[in-house]
């Protein structure tokens, strides 16, 4: 029989140079350790698989001792042993921590012949070992992690290459058996964790298998779909799918049973589900697929969204519709109007405001007010009819526009008769109410129009409208276009104000409505005119944000209102902070963050101090530029507050993606919430929201009692006339001063109880 020399195989002078590796470097090695580690073999109880093994090793190889060693830091384990009593030993002496250095088999013919064994216990002693033949144990990153031995007590010439493969082949056959072992070890491990997780959370988890059957229904499944684990268990998993969906449903499983790709697996969806009352309703649903025991298992993760889904469809209605008058509001106008433009299409626009509606507000109050707008709202409704679009700009402004019809006598018509609409007697409770409207027209000339250009051109016509009397409706003609001229005078005086230092800030209170303390202010900006006396924002604003001024004077707000608010801080107990509203210029100019740094920096007020609010529209126009500067200001601490919130386009979509921390509701929700079930639906459902983002949220515009009362319960504090005005800083200053704990707006401890 022909022999070949293994690796392992020692010729005299291989045995008197001795071993060629360090042994405790190589049974110390750390990785090699962690290898045998995760296989969760040592001192486990011998299995069938392993022990037929060192059986056939025996009968192949004709020797009367064969192990499984595996090879810890200080001893060997023998997982499986033939013709040995003992289950391990200590490393002292043994065969297999050289075994597990060579990278192929290791074959001792004569053991008192080599001076690494000669003096082995094993060797003088039981059991006699003479020939010896280990097959390393190599994991799949291989790390050598013990042998196959093969052991007799007289010696031999080493093996035979038949006698080789075979040994090897068994040694893969042991790897093969611990890879499985340690397979199944992991996944009832990650079973048990699973079903840990599963059964804690809120969502519902399910699973299932290759043929459509649940294999597993947490608790969050029961409450959600109404069936009880035992009830479901080994079911269809169609149960739950409406019947109308169910042949797509199949079909899809089936294909990513079969291992086609899906683009379910690792998405998150919306779609229908079919509690076991027979109702379905919206789940988002994210779909997992793994093997386990050689076939697919597919996961799901389902949450009820019913009530998003809800506050959704509100929301959106409330950044299309006035809350009030329900009429379109400003953005649904603008997108009607560029959709009509950009097909080309002629139009009508007949703007409306009120005459002497300041008055109606000022001698009966904001309810009164409102429910005015309302009655004129529902009469030009009455007049539009379904061909036109009603809505509300804002305050008392409406607009009428009619697409696909630029008829100006049709227009004018129009505009007369909802003049004579509104001047009819409004009844409000047991008080007739009157006022007027002034109205400007302007109608497209051919197809090629601008939404700005012909809300100008009707703003123009009303401006005239205004300057004429009261009750009077003009046409636009671009003989009215010197009246621009006059607004183009604001533009040069704002650089003279700019240099003249005319502008000034005046700082609104924010109140923490359960007791009336003073928590914070809004800074805003007003023109000191040496002529025309203090201007209001809305007169100069829009003229300023699209100036080269919008930068330098955004900036110097940004600073001042630090300044001023780390002079209120400084020595205050109580927390305190200043609110700034950003312009889109500060965004364009790209260095907001440091800007805002500086200002901080400078004037020694913590981050924590300042809240920076934006608009979504804002947002919107340059998403990702701003999301990106947002989100380094909320890391170094600063607030970010969405003003005039509800108002925009995408409230959610920006929800999710701008790191904001505190939403201000619009005051045209808050004005009218005690006393209008749509109001009211839309203040809870922005509440809601916010409590699910965790986010703070404030109520601007609050200026009669009952408002205050009413949004006590939404949020903790609120800004608002009935707080204060806005005001030069010595004015707030004192009002700090006295900013007393119970203030004459709270309700008395008898009311607040009742």
């Amino acid at each position: 029989m022909t022999r070949t020399r293994s690796t392992g195989d020692a010729t005299q002078d291989d045995l008197r140079s001795g071993p060629a590796h360090d042994t405790k470097t190589v049974v110390a090695d750390a990785a090699r350790l962690r290898a045998l580690d995760a296989y969760h073999v040592l001192d486990t109880e011998p299995e069938p698989g392993f022990d037929q093994i060192v059986r056939l090793t025996c009968q192949s190889l004709r020797v009367p001792i064969a192990l499984v060693s595996l090879v810890a830091a200080d001893r060997q384990f023998f997982k499986a042993r033939r013709g040995l009593e003992i289950c391990g030993t200590p490393l002292a002496g043994s065969f297999c921590q050289y075994a597990i250095q060579a990278g192929d088999i290791m074959v001792v013919p004569d053991a008192e012949l080599d001076p690494r064994f000669a003096q082995s216990p094993f060797v003088v002693g039981e059991p006699g070992v003479r020939f010896y033949a280990g097959a390393p144990l190599i994991t799949p990153d291989g790390r050598v992690i013990g042998s196959l031995c093969a052991i007799d007590r007289v010696p031999r010439d080493g093996l035979s290459d038949e006698e080789r493969r075979t040994l090897l082949d068994l040694s893969e056959l042991v790897m093969e058996r611990l890879e499985a072992r340690r397979l199944a070890i992991a996944e009832n491990g990650g079973r048990h964790r699973f079903e840990a997780v599963a059964g804690a959370s809120i969502d519902a988890i399910i699973c299932a298998d290759s043929g459509n059957r649940i294999l597993s229904w947490n608790a969050a499944a029961e409450r959600m779909f109404g069936y009880g684990a035992d009830e479901v268990v080994g079911q269809s998993l169609s149960l739950i799918v409406p019947p109308d969906m169910r042949p797509m449903h199949e079909a899809g499983l089936a294909r990513a049973a079969a291992g086609h790709p899906t683009k379910l697996v690792g998405s998150l969806v919306t779609i229908q589900a079919l509690r076991r009352d027979g109702t379905q309703f919206p789940i988002e649903l994210s779909l997992s697929r793994w093997s386990e025991g050689g076939e697919h298992r597919f996961g799901a993760i389902a949450r009820d969204i019913t009530d998003r889904i809800e506050a959704e469809r509100r929301l959106k209605r409330a950044a299309e519709h006035d809350a009030l008058t329900d009429l379109a509001n400003r953005s649904a106008l603008v997108r009607r109007m560029d959709e009509a433009a950009a097909a080309g299409r002629e139009a009508s626009l007949v703007l409306i405001d009120l005459d002497g509606f300041k008055e109606v507000n000022d001698s009966l109050g904001h309810a009164a007010g409102d429910d005015t707008l309302v009655e004129v709202a529902r009469r030009l409704t009455d007049l539009a009819g379904e061909t036109s679009l009603v809505s509300r700009l804002g305050g008392d402004e409406f607009v009428v526009l009619s697409v696909g019809d630029a008829d100006a006598s049709c227009a004018v018509d129009v505009a007369r008769s909802a003049i004579a609409a509104i001047e009819r007697p409004i009844e409000v409770g047991e008080r007739s109410v009157y006022v007027g409207a002034s109205a400007g027209i302007a109608a497209t000339q051919g197809g090629d129009w601008t939404v700005d250009g012909l809300l100008a051109d009707a703003d123009l016509a009303l401006y005239r409208a205004k300057r004429d009397g009261k009750g009077l409706t003009r046409l636009f003609t671009p003989e009215l276009r010197p009246l621009s001229e006059e607004r183009v005078s604001i533009g040069s005086g704002l650089r003279q104000a700019w240099e003249r230092q005319e502008f000034e800030l005046y700082y609104q209170p924010q109140v923490r409505l359960k007791d009336g303390a003073i928590v914070g202010a809004e800074a805003l900006i007003r023109w000191n005119h040496p002529e025309r006396g203090v201007v209001a924002p809305g007169a100069f604003l829009s003229i300023l944000e699209g100036s080269l001024l919008a930068v330098p004077v955004s900036e110097w707000i940004l600073r001042t209102a630090c300044a001023q608010a780390e002079i209120w801080l400084r020595g205050r107990d109580a927390p305190f902070r200043m609110g700034v509203n950003l312009s889109a210029a500060q965004f364009r100019a790209g260095d907001l963050p440091d800007v805002v740094e500086r200002a901080l920096g400078d004037c020694g007020l913590p981050p924590d101090a300042l809240e920076l609010e934006i608009t979504e529209n804002i947002v919107l126009q340059h998403q990702t530029r701003i999301t990106a500067d947002l989100c380094i200001l909320r890391d170094r601490g600063v607030g970010i507050s969405f003003d005039d919130y509800g108002t925009g386009y995408a409230s959610l979509t920006m929800l999710k993606d701008v790191p904001v921390t505190r939403l201000k509701i619009d005051r045209s929700f808050v004005s009218g919430a005690a006393f209008h079930d749509g109001d009211r639906a839309i203040v809870e459902a922005i509440v809601r929201l916010a409590r699910g983002f965790d986010l703070d949220v404030i109520a601007e515009g609050i200026e009669t009692v009952q408002q205050a009362s009413f949004m006590r319960a939404y949020c903790g504090e609120a800004q608002g006339y009935l707080f204060g005005r806005p005001m030069q800083a010595a004015a707030f200053e004192a009002l700090l001063q006295r900013d007393a704990p119970s203030p004459a707006w709270l309700p008395s401890s008898d009311q607040a109880a009742a």
